[in-house]
């Protein structure tokens, strides 16, 4: 079981990264305004579902690594907290604001085929991939034992918090995308409030392993 501490940390730190611009939340408005509410929400709860296998794939290499070494857990959460803090630079960097205009979108389809784009689009997604195995470990205490369900416990929070946001997401698409269009200024905001977390996340690993 995750502590109160661990819980709460976590899930702020993930509704702020989940609510950052990045190319699901922004396909699920996309999706939202051009094929309604359903497909909208059909499509985000696909991507927020997801998640769900990147937390397997991170559930067995974590697990894995603390059974043959803890020396080599250590190594990877110091290893993710460098690349975290990279990603916290690269979106306090940014410079570009939110559009839902443009970009490439599903073709019309029922919203149960776009539930299964949606995970599929994020599953296969390497990026995400690597973000989980960065991500996830950042919050897991080691000696407290049980490794792998923390884990566990940690990637179903973080889909469950998305799986709710993204489905706001595509429920309120219209309203929200006409919004981010007219103040673009607000996804700088988001960014610089995901880069600050990312690179706090990183130099607590780097600095305090």
């Amino acid at each position: 079981m995750l502590t109160a501490a661990q819980f709460f940390g976590f899930l702020a730190a993930a509704v702020a990264i989940t609510v950052s611009p990045g190319p699901d939340n922004l396909m699920v408005l996309a999706v939202g305004m051009a094929r309604g509410r359903k497909s909208g929400m059909a499509f985000g709860l696909g991507c927020a579902l997801g998640c769900l296998s990147h937390t397997t794939l991170a559930v067995i290499g974590v697990s894995a690594l603390v059974a043959a070494s803890p020396v080599a857990f250590t190594v990877v959460k110091i290893g993710g907290g460098l690349y975290l803090a990279w990603m916290g630079v690269q979106a306090l960097r940014s410079k570009v604001g939110v559009s839902t205009s443009g970009g490439a979108m599903p073709d019309a389809s029922s919203p149960s085929v776009l539930f299964v784009r949606g995970i599929v689009a994020n599953a296969i997604n390497p990026k995400v991939i690597l973000f989980f195995l960065s991500f996830l470990p950042q919050f897991v205490v080691a000696t407290r034992g049980d490794v792998g369900w923390q884990m566990a416990a940690l990637g179903i929070t973080f889909t469950a918090q998305a799986a709710f946001l993204f489905g706001l997401l595509g429920y309120f698409a219209g309203f929200v995308g006409q919004w981010l269009n007219k103040k673009p200024g607000i996804g700088l905001w988001l960014d610089r409030l995901a880069g600050v977390i990312f690179i706090g996340l990183g130099a607590r690993l780097v600095f305090w392993p």
